[in-house]
Order: C-alpha cells, then structure tokens, then sequence
C-alpha cells in the first residue's frame, strides 16, 4: 500500500501520496466547480479531509491523437472536472519558500488533462520546486463563444495556488507559468490578462499555438456555427444536450476545415482577455522564455498519406502559395537550409514557421522593443522512433522538459539513445533556473545578435539560426 501524509491548508485537510523518494503529491483536488458555460466559483473551504491520492477527472473531450500517444486515459470524464495536482521535493513543513511551477497542458484546447502520465511531476520537482498542474474546460465546454471560460478556469486555478501553496512549501511570490502548444498560448494570454495580474511573477512557453488565438468576432461566428449544427439558437438549448452529444456537435465544427484551428479557443476582447493579446503580452514586464521544436508540423505530416505523399509540384505551391512574388527566392532558401529534406518535409518546414516559429520570433521582438526580458531556445534533437522521419517533431521536448524518460512508454517517442539523458537533465535544469531566479544560463534574446539555446545532444548558444529564412517573413 502506498504511504499516505496529511497536510493543512486554508481550504482544509488534505491526504495525499508519500513517494519513495522522499516527496509527495497531492492529486484531484477541486480548485472551483464547472457549471456548463459560466464563470468558475473558487473552492475556497472543503470539509473533513479530502482524499488527494488519485488523479481526478478529465475535462468532456475527444482525444487527440498527441495526447493517445503520451498515454493518456480518457475513462474517466465529468464536466465537475476542475481540479489540479500538487507535487512537493519532500513532506511539507509549512515553510514557504521554494519556487513555484504551473503546468498547463496542450491539446489545441480541445482536448489534454493534467493526468497525462509524462506530465507528472515528481521528477521536475525533485530539483526543488513544487509543481502544480492543473485542469480546464476544453472545447464547447471551455470556449464556446467569447466568454474565455476555459482563460477564466486557468485563472481560478491561479487564486487557489495563492490562497494555499504557501502550505506545499511553495513561495506565493515566486510562482512560474509554463505551458506546451495550446497551453503555450495560453500562457501568453494570461500575460496579457488584467483578471491574472499578480498571480504568477514569470512566464515560459513551449511551441505556442499563437495562431490560435482569435477575435471576438470570430468567436461570436464560431458559436453561431454551432448552435446552427446542433439545431438550437441559444446556449440555454445545451444546457439539456449530454456530453456525448456536445461532443458530437464539436466533431461536426472540428471537421470544418479552418486556417488556425480556432473552433474553440481564446477570445481577443472576450472574458479576461484585452482586445489585443499580443501586443498587452509583448508589453507585459515579467520575465518570459519561449521556444519552439525545429520539426512541429512533422507530427502530423508524418503519419498522414495526404501529406507525407506530396510532390515537388505541391512544393512549389506552396511556396507560391505562401511567398507570392518572393517564392522562389523562398524555395531556394528553404532548400539551401535543409538541404536533406524531401518536399513533403519542406512544406512541413514551411508550416512550422507560419504556426510556430516566427510567430513566437515576433512576439519576442515585440518583447525587445519594449525593454522586456525575453529568452528564446530551439529544440532541434530528432527522435529516432519510425526510422527519424517526425525528427523534432511538436511535443517530443515535453518528456525532456519535465525529466520524464523513465516513464514507461516513453521511448516509443524518445527512443532509447544514451544522449538523452543529458538533454533532460539540461532542459529541466534550466526550467528550475528561470524558476529560482527569473533568468536561465544562457543569453537573454535580441534584435541584433538574436541568441537562441539550441537543445540537442550538443547544447550551443546560436546567433539568429537560421537567419535567411526568418527573413522570409519580415515585412
């Protein structure tokens, strides 16, 4: 049987998981309750001790096919799904001081949980931080309309680390966001919000789907959309439709193709948010990290016949496409770049960068011209798994970042290779680094020498990499 400790906090009386390694974890506790399309309430008091020695549930979703890979179980789903999980280096003494780290996860918010067996997070806070991940609506659930519940859910979760983290041995005035893909981009819209002012002091993003982020316009015309498919004319209508049948609705949009994904996703102007996320976020004087994996698209592309099958002919449309009166200046660039890399892989490149990377090179330069400290990293180690065709494909840096490579099931992403090791130990170091101090080891980013930490097996401090095809897309 597992060894079980019991703590006090202000929401009351807490019994969670004693680890073998000296530290503990606290899981499933319910931060605030989930009434379908309204605001969070804040748990502020529980009565009797609560039990925190197994995960909770996961928020309504259709899993994707990132988080079937990452191990993900999805038997367990209730719309009552807003909880969130505790790891400590050791038994908590009430002595709050140590660094504090919140985790949201990706899923282009539709989908993740805070369960996800490689976000666990005992490892990462092994290296002296507590680490807190969290749960939020997702989809029709989180973000139907402009109403952000999913941002205001996040932030909820934000209050509940104030009131009680002192508690885990976490310092209140020491907390750190960090979040992958969807989660990356919420990262940057908690920067910007006014609602979370003063609830996190640093920020770091992995890969941020800054793409995303869309208006309030579009959001409105996103839920009339729905209400058009599931045959009703107001939110009032849903309130009767089960999960399952929300869900099938959401399918319906989700196979709707659109350019950025954003059938269910934050809200310029709406709940929470100003009206201009990246501008308030680029303004923003917390220190921020952002980073991208040199293969995102490759995730994708890879494993679909519609893609990994394209031909020169679709190269050079897509340049055009892309480029207009500069494709084949951009062609020739790519291709003197990545010299290796078939026209399947070129169009995956080309995709990276309008998603990822230059997105993220943009808010960073804002970041600059504002005098706000700003670090960017590359992760450019390829997996070696399907014969190396993902290469640094979008989420493998997550299982380095929290130290996870004993996890089982990991190597069917990571592979077995001995260089790993270190990787981790280096990108989780410095995730702990900027968590102490506010600053990682290597040089703060900008717009003359553009330095960026590539993360390989070889970690080396890079001057603008890959400079000519940035250029690409300045205007």
């Amino acid at each position: 049987m597992p060894q079980v400790t019991t703590i006090t906090t202000p929401s009351g009386l807490l019994r969670g998981n004693s680890r073998p390694d000296g530290g503990c974890e606290f899981l499933g506790i319910r931060y605030a309750t989930a009434v379908r399309h309204q605001n969070p309430e804040d748990i502020t008091t529980t009565e009797g001790v609560l039990d925190a020695t197994k995960f909770g549930p996961i928020c309504p979703q259709i899993p994707g096919a990132l988080e079937i890979i990452l191990g993900a179980d999805t038997t367990n789903i209730s719309e009552d799904c807003l909880n969130l999980n505790v790891f400590t280096p050791s038994t908590p003494s009430s002595q709050p001081q140590l660094p504090v780290v919140v985790w949201i996860h990706g899923g282009a918010y539709n989908n993740g949980s805070n369960s996800v067996p490689l976000y666990h997070g005992s490892s990462l806070a092994s290296r002296g931080v507590v680490v807190v991940s969290i749960n939020y609506r997702l989809g029709s659930f989180g973000f139907l309309g402009d109403n952000n519940f999913g941002i205001l859910d996040m932030i909820s979760a934000l209050r509940w680390v104030q009131r009680n983290i002192a508690s885990f041995d976490g310092d209140v005035n020491n907390v750190t966001i960090i979040g992958e893909s969807a989660g990356g981009s919420a990262v940057v819209s908690l920067m910007s919000s006014p609602e979370a002012k003063g609830l996190f002091h640093k920020a770091w993003a992995m890969s941020p789907s800054i793409g995303q982020l869309r208006t309030k316009d579009r959001a409105i015309q996103a839920e009339q959309t729905f209400f058009e498919h599931a045959e009703v004319s107001s939110r009032q209508d849903l309130q009767s439709f089960t999960i399952d049948e929300m869900l099938g609705v959401q399918a319906k949009l989700e196979a709707i193709p659109t350019e950025n994904f954003d059938h269910f996703t934050p809200a310029a102007g709406g709940g929470a948010l100003p009206h201009d996320i990246l501008e308030t976020a680029a303004a923003s004087p917390l220190p921020f990290v952002v980073g991208t994996n040199r293969d995102e698209n490759r995730l994708w592309a890879a494993l679909d016949p519609a893609q990994n099958q394209q031909s020169e002919e679709h190269w050079d449309e897509l340049c055009t496409q892309t480029f207009g009166e500069h494709a084949a200046r951009a062609k020739s660039t790519y291709e003197q770049n990545r010299p290796n890399e078939l026209p399947w892989q070129l169009i995956s490149s080309v995709r990276t960068d309008t998603a990822f990377r230059q997105r993220a090179q943009r808010i960073a330069e804002q970041r600059v011209a504002a005098n706000n400290k700003t670090w960017m990293y590359w992760f450019t180690w390829p997996t070696p798994v399907l014969d190396g065709i993902v290469g640094s494909c979008h989420g493998l840096d997550i299982p380095f970042a929290f130290d996870n490579l004993s996890i089982p099931g990991t190597d069917g992403l990571t592979g077995e290779g001995p260089e790993r090791a270190a990787i981790a130990t280096k990108f989780a170091g410095e995730i702990v680094q900027f968590a102490r101090t506010s600053a990682p080891t290597w040089p703060a980013f900008d717009t003359q020498n553009r330095q960026t930490l590539e993360i390989n097996a070889d970690m080396e401090v890079l001057t603008d990499p890959e400079g000519e095809i940035r250029s690409l897309f300045v205007n």
